[in-house]
């Protein structure tokens, strides 16, 4: 007979069992979150897999994101100086009849991460294990730690894709309802700062200035140019 002095006497644990069961039959499922784990470097997530990779959850599915500036393995982008996201972007959409061989080889490296997890040898690995990888199987290192996130349990990156909605948005990282840890949290106002704050110099205002007079004297969008043009006569 049910006890009087539980859940059970009154009906409630037939009720939340009913439940589960209904959810087992709509085929819901439990969401298991990923673990965001924000730093301040890249060095420092180089440090942070290390450790993991002393631990027993050397084995967990992972990914590092970071720029093309660590990542690139084409010849030509990765030893320019110019804006290498621009240089990358050109190639892939081939403007100049070029494309990226390296880019159309990042299902090499998901599939080799994906084989290394399925005989247990995966270790947790930084990004220069996988830039050198990359660099062996002629795969893009890049967009290969993008793709390997959808099966990650944990994703390292700096502090700035997660507080950056844009680069949040271009990552297609979604932190709703996920585990954020931020490593030295005390750096977060200065990241923050930094994320919408842009530089100019003197000349770049005066050379705005000048631009934005041509179109105020000939008419175009005058009501959108003349408040421009007015805070570059201020800061000037």
């Amino acid at each position: 007979d049910p006890c009087s002095q539980c859940s059970c006497s009154s009906g409630k644990e037939t009720e939340k069992d009913a439940s589960k069961a209904k959810k087992k039959e709509n085929g819901d499922q439990t969401s298991i979150p990923k673990i965001f784990f924000g730093t301040r470097t890249h060095k420092q997530i180089s440090q942070i897999t290390r450790e993991l990779k002393r631990t027993a959850y050397s084995g967990v599915p992972m990914t590092i994101l970071s720029s093309r500036d660590y990542t690139c393995i084409h010849p030509v982008v990765s030893s320019s100086t110019s804006n290498r996201n621009e240089m990358c972007v050109e190639l892939l959409e081939g403007k100049q009849g070029k494309s990226c061989l390296y880019y159309h080889g990042v299902h090499k490296l998901s599939e080799y991460h994906t084989l290394q997890l399925a005989h247990q040898k995966c270790q947790a690995w930084d990004i220069e294990d996988l830039v050198s990888l990359g660099k062996k199987l002629r795969a893009c290192a890049y967009f290969a730690a993008r793709e390997l996130m959808l099966g990650a349990d944990i994703v390292f990156c700096p502090y700035n894709y997660l507080l950056d909605p844009q680069i949040r948005e271009s990552m297609d990282i979604n932190l709703k309802g996920q585990v954020v840890i931020l490593d030295e949290a005390h750096n977060i106002e200065d990241s923050a700062r930094e994320s919408v704050s842009y530089s100019v110099t003197e000349n770049q205002l005066r050379s705005a200035r000048e631009e934005l007079d041509l179109m105020v004297n000939n008419n175009i969008r005058q009501k959108d140019h003349e408040p421009l043009r007015a805070v570059c006569c201020s800061l000037t």
